[in-house]
């Protein structure tokens, strides 16, 4: 907006690079403002056009085609003057300075929309878009950002460079509507496959943990069944069996028996 750019600091003193720039202005009031704006490259001027365009008659608007609003202005638009009327306007020098003086009276519906755009003759080596009609040609920035910068409108083409009107709409976060879906079906199925690996792998652990449990619970008996019969074989006492000596304890053997 105007009335942030014509801020008394130091930064209203510089020069603005720029590739490309939307002005608005909106019932400022009590302004006397110069702002000057340059090109990145001695090879490029500016076009100016306004897509809405409606000043108060004591309202100025200065064009100067350089970089001090000093000498002959361009063009001195008030209130007679419409976007129509005005069209577009080329500078000479890769300067471009406006001087914006208003009054302190005015109604809601004095403005103006300005389009700057820094252009170069396609025959030098254009490397970047080339707009149709003229024939210049702009930065790559400034293609499909919503603002025409060619004159007739080809930097925003529906369907050969841009997305339709509903971009904006069919987007999030920037990111087309069709990928969002795709990316979102994805997250689901892989969600679903590891909740399914992760409840396989519950039930078979718990379909074993019985079996383990009653091999333990074996184990444990056998152990103890081991452990008593061993006890027992270590209290019983053993039988002895004395095996007799030849003859008989009776009737023993010798020269008196037979």
């Amino acid at each position: 907006y105007m009335e942030s750019i014509c801020k008394n600091h130091f930064l209203q003193l510089l020069y603005r690079k720029i590739d490309g720039a939307t002005l608005l202005s909106r019932n400022e009031r009590n302004l006397n403002c110069v702002v000057t704006f340059q090109t990145h490259s001695i090879l490029q001027r500016f076009m100016l056009r306004f897509d809405m365009l409606q000043l108060d008659c004591n309202d100025h608007l200065y064009v100067y085609d350089g970089a001090h609003a000093v000498g002959t202005h361009k063009a001195d638009l008030t209130c007679k003057d419409t976007k129509q009327s005005v069209g577009a306007l080329f500078t000479k020098t890769n300067f471009l300075t406006f001087k914006y003086v208003t009054d302190n009276w005015g109604t809601e519906t004095n403005g103006f929309k300005m389009v700057i755009t820094s252009v170069k003759d396609s025959k030098l080596n254009c490397a970047d878009f080339r707009c149709k009609v003229p024939d210049f040609c702009i930065h790559q920035d400034l293609m499909c950002d919503g603002v025409s910068h060619c004159a007739d409108g080809s930097d925003e083409a529906v369907g050969s460079l841009c997305p339709g009107p509903d971009r904006y709409i069919n987007t999030i976060f920037g990111i087309d509507l069709t990928w969002v879906i795709l990316i979102g079906v994805s997250s689901l199925i892989v969600c679903g496959c590891i909740i399914g690996i992760t409840i396989c792998v519950y039930v078979r652990n718990a379909r074993n943990t019985p079996n383990q449990l009653n091999s333990s619970i074996q184990l444990n008996q056998m152990i103890e069944s081991n452990g008593s019969s061993k006890h027992l074989q270590g209290t019983l006492p053993r039988e002895t069996t004395t095996i007799p000596a030849s003859g008989n304890l009776h009737h023993p053997a010798g020269p008196l028996g037979n």
